[in-house]
């Protein structure tokens, strides 16, 4: 089966559609979402809506979390850029209105899937150990298994860094359930991949599970203006 796996869309659905186009390409069987779906980019709705259309498998996020579930009246934001962002937050609650904002409440934290071979797929926003803390492309393999914890899952699929990398990360010998290695993905962002001073871009990845193993494709797609 040919997974899409993308994360961090932040609402930027123009940044989506580009990755979507380009991952016409390939027939993927399913879209898997690693969380930070809608905040704070300008087009919330619509890439819920874009997700809602595919049945995409969606995670929640730090900003998912914080969107659905954080009480504003209790924030009291300390300069001009935790204003504008408190600003936002109320913005995009209001856009997404109260029924959506329920479902994104509602999403896991954790989803898994059983693939070809009997592996174990697992896709979080942050790591299986504490969904809401990422793992970074510079963690030693220490600090990566530790955030791993005895989570059984072969391939790990996340997100938060905006930095995508591929590591087989050892672990803990002998810890039943638990395999020798896992494969850890980060999928870098859709929405808010880091340029600095490059044009713009969006982070994708193909996952692809078969009898004889897994096969992972990341690849960045050109964004013709800011997303």
């Amino acid at each position: 089966m040919l997974f899409l796996c993308l994360s961090d869309i932040h609402g930027h659905a123009e940044a989506l559609s580009a990755v979507l186009a380009t991952a016409e390409r390939r027939a993927y069987a399913r879209v898997i979402v690693a969380g930070d779906i809608c905040f704070p980019g300008p087009e919330p709705l619509r890439t819920w809506r874009r997700l809602s259309q595919m049945n995409a498998v969606c995670v929640q996020g730090v900003g998912d979390r914080a969107l659905s579930m954080v009480d504003a009246t209790t924030l009291h934001p300390r300069d001009e850029f935790e204003r504008a962002r408190l600003r936002r937050l109320l913005e995009v609650r209001e856009e997404l209105g109260d029924a959506l904002l329920r479902r994104i409440a509602k999403l896991p934290q954790i989803a898994r899937q059983t693939l070809e071979g009997g592996r174990q797929l697992l896709v979080v926003h942050g790591s299986p150990v504490d969904p809401l803390e990422p793992m970074t492309h510079d963690m030693d393999e220490t600090t990566l298994s530790e955030l791993l914890g005895q989570d059984p899952a072969d391939l790990v699929v996340c997100g938060g860094s905006h930095v995508p990398f591929d590591r087989i990360v050892p672990r803990r010998v002998g810890t039943p359930g638990v395999p020798p290695a896992t494969r850890v993905i980060n999928l870098g962002s859709v929405g808010e991949a880091p340029c600095g001073d490059e044009p713009p871009f969006a982070h994708a990845t193909f996952v692809e599970s078969t009898e004889d193993g897994i096969e992972v494709e990341q690849f960045v797609v050109p964004l013709g203006r800011a997303a």
